[in-house]
């Protein structure tokens, strides 16, 4: 995106995978989801199987060592002119779907069309691409990009992260379909066994046209992934130390400190390992659907804030091991700190007065309870924003300007998050609110999301070390009402729509640095969100039959390069 490649012309492997990794064994992991019915991801219905993803390949591969690279995988060639204004991909002759035909521009053209344009495909498409004039097949094995104009610097490469799907079998099958029918795909996995609703197996290709590709080389290196369906957090961690599956990855604080112990792990049968990463942790928060009457006021969002104590929730129910968050670039050069200054200064400073005054004045924090009887003051915060805001207390219930009381439904689909939520309702009922928790399936969780049916839900915003245009998605006022979009809270900012095309646009590093900062800190005192707490460490238990190279890229966990040590 910026810069120079790390990786040279003549490079024959990433530094983050070996490349003399054997192949063969089987690798076993857990879902946590009630159930799937389909194997389609790219549209807005069904509920799409786990590692789906692994049927499809793209036209380029990311790196995951770098900040945002991309080298050629269905594409041989990469052709672009300097400013960026539009890009070319040759692709490569030997690049062949799963049912053995060739894959040629036709697809490629046929993918963006359909991605980008079909009526029941995932909106986020059509955002991200949205600055494609037009496709050109210009041969069998080439097709061109020209663009809108030359602002959207990263668009060629995220044109190549584009998954390729065959034309003549969706044209047959109906793009706009979601069913369990096995896929003809791309990638170094097809689908071999499925049992509804409980488990998917894929299997390697031993066809794989990519397999000896300096991408490809040290990937892939399981013959079978075997996904595990589990609706119960509990049952699931149980199953695998049983032995029932052999890769896991743990988001629960509890678990880590008191369930990974035992002769197993005494033994090495199964080993407990923390991995730093380098990678923006991104925000999780209480997201707050502005798009509610109540929760559009911004004083009221604030005001919910005070009421929830990280420090308690951190110290009593995580052992202390996370970090509190305080920006949606957490964790990276470009979250915003301090008072804006230099080229941030000035990106704010012309819409100054659109803005709150907090934003040049005020310093953004979290409210804290680190010391003595500050819970107490955080509450003595929030009623005096929900007075200011015309919602006064009556009988203890806090009103609305129309006399309703002001209540919240907590919307989740897992229960894991009840007790990190129940205190946090104990405070919101000091101050007059009442407040509820919704534990629904994940179909309904899902139908709902799409519709923005719910006032607060636990949601992670994932972000990258180059953000662009999926900014778009989570923030842009064209996604408030596109249902299926990711805009879960509503933001509908002329601001902010400007602060996202200037932060796509950043010409350098450095630019991109400070647009990312300014969009970050009008983000943040916009109170969309209730940020909730990060870890700078990747926590992952497995049986000692799997092994990873002793390089783990920045990024992570990168469970690609792993292989069994069976396969020996």
């Amino acid at each position: 995106m910026h810069g120079d490649l790390k990786y040279g012309p003549d490079f024959t492997h990433f530094d983050y995978v070996n490349p003399e990794a054997p192949k063969g064994g089987t690798l076993r992991v857990s879902v946590r989801s009630n159930s799937f019915d389909s194997f389609n991801p790219f549209i807005v219905k069904g509920v799409s199987g786990a590692g789906v993803s692994r049927l499809y390949e793209s036209l380029t591969v990311h790196s995951e060592d770098e900040a945002f690279s991309e080298y050629g995988l269905i594409a041989e060639k990469i052709l672009l002119p300097e400013d960026r204004s539009w890009v070319s991909f040759e692709l490569n002759p030997k690049a062949r779907f799963s049912d053995g035909k060739q894959i040629t521009a036709e697809d490629v053209k046929y993918s963006f069309e359909m991605l980008t344009t079909h009526e029941r495909a995932q909106p986020f498409y059509a955002a991200y691409y949205g600055d494609v004039n037009e496709v050109v097949i210009d041969n069998p094995l080439k097709v061109t990009f020209k663009f809108k104009d030359n602002k959207n610097k990263e668009l060629p490469l995220i044109l190549g992260q584009m998954p390729i799907l065959a034309k003549h079998y969706w044209e047959t099958k109906g793009f706009g379909s979601a069913s369990l029918d096995i896929q003809v795909g791309n990638g170094a996995y097809v689908v071999s066994k499925v049992d509804p609703g409980r488990s998917i197996t894929y299997k390697r290709n031993p066809d794989y046209w990519a397999q000896d590709l300096p991408v490809a080389k040290g990937k892939h290196n399981f013959d079978q992934i075997i996904y595990e369906y589990y609706s119960d957090n509990t049952v699931a961690l149980e199953a695998f130390k049983a032995g029932e599956y052999d890769f896991r990855t743990e988001s629960t604080a509890r678990n880590w400190a008191t369930q990974y112990e035992g002769k197993l792990f005494e033994t090495g049968e199964l080993i407990k390992e923390e991995v730093k990463h380098e990678r923006p942790s991104g925000m999780q928060a209480f997201v707050l659907n502005s798009r509610r009457p109540t929760l559009s006021n911004s004083q009221v969002r604030h005001a919910l804030s005070f009421a929830f104590d990280f420090e308690w929730t951190n110290q009593n129910l995580f052992h202390s091991q996370y970090q509190r968050t305080s920006s949606y670039f957490e964790n990276s050069e470009l979250a915003s700190s301090g008072l804006p200054e230099g080229e941030e200064l000035e990106i704010l400073s012309r819409y100054k007065e659109q803005l709150p005054t907090e934003v040049f004045e005020k310093e953004f924090t979290v409210p804290t309870t680190a010391k003595p009887s500050s819970l107490r003051k955080n509450l003595r915060a929030a009623m005096k924003l929900l007075d200011e805001a015309g919602f006064p207390v009556k009988d203890g219930k806090r009103l609305d300007k129309n006399g309703k009381p002001l209540e919240l439904e907590f919307l989740m689909f897992q229960k894991d998050f009840e007790r990190v939520i129940q205190p946090f309702i104990k405070n919101l009922q000091r101050l007059g609110i009442t407040s509820r928790i919704s534990v629904v399936d994940t179909t309904q969780y899902i139908n709902r999301l799409r519709e923005f049916d719910f006032d607060v839900i636990v949601s992670s915003i994932p972000q990258s070390n180059s953000p662009g245009n999926e900014q778009r998605e989570f923030w842009h006022s064209s996604k408030v009402d596109q249902p299926g979009s990711r805009n879960y809270a509503g933001i509908n900012s002329p601001v902010i729509d400007e602060l996202i095309e200037l932060v796509i646009s950043a010409p350098t590093r450095a630019s991109l640095i400070q647009r990312t900062r300014a969009l970050d800190r009008v983000l943040l005192w916009g109170h969309y969100v209730i940020p909730n707490w990060f870890n700078p460490v990747d926590r992952v238990a497995y049986r000692n039959t799997l092994a990873h190279p002793e390089v783990s890229p920045k990024s992570g966990v990168y469970i690609d390069a792993w292989w069994s040590k069976n396969a020996q």
